[in-house]
């Protein structure tokens, strides 16, 4: 081959590179540049319309948010359904009045040592004396009940029974 038809297949085949770059580029951005904007839609959180106390006869008793719409059973599935021995006659709604009776108290009766290490001044060897007294006795009748417990004072008493509750 000759000189002069080698540049000129080179320069053939530049021209087709160039062409072939040159609509592919068009036609990825003709793709792209007609796709339809992705739209989100954020819906509103519910709101509350207010809080219900629940207790007896379901497996988790406390405080809850109350929906607009929420029927009778969903209050009761937030409360972890009715418990295995449940009765209707057991089972308790009310609505707290204030802010004070909104803190969830801790059922010494029922609280597992986890739960009542989370009290101040109640750490692992006391929580494991309420129970072991809690076992013995029968469980507490008053929240008073709890001077009782071996290394539990008026002081830790005090700074405690606002937070503690004995359920039936």
């Amino acid at each position: 081959m000759t000189e002069s038809k080698l540049r000129y297949l080179r320069a053939l085949l530049v021209i087709l590179l160039i062409a072939v770059i040159i609509t592919g580029s068009i036609a990825a951005w003709l793709r792209y540049a007609q796709a339809a904007p992705l739209e989100i839609i954020l819906k509103p959180s519910p709101q509350i319309a207010g809080e219900v106390y629940v207790d007896g006869g379901v497996n988790n008793p406390g405080i809850y948010p109350v929906y607009a719409g929420d029927s009778l059973d969903d209050i009761i599935n937030a409360a972890g359904g009715l418990a295995a021995d449940a009765a209707p006659d057991r089972l308790r709604l009310s609505v707290p009045r204030t802010i004070e009776e909104q803190v969830q108290k801790i059922d010494l009766n029922r609280a597992e040592a986890w739960l009542l290490q989370a009290l101040p001044g109640i750490g692992e060897t006391r929580a494991q004396a309420i129970i072991a007294y809690r076992a013995k006795h029968g469980g507490f009748r008053n929240t008073a009940d709890l001077l009782n417990v071996e290394g539990i004072g008026t002081a830790t008493y005090d700074n405690i029974k606002h937070l503690i509750t004995v359920a039936e």
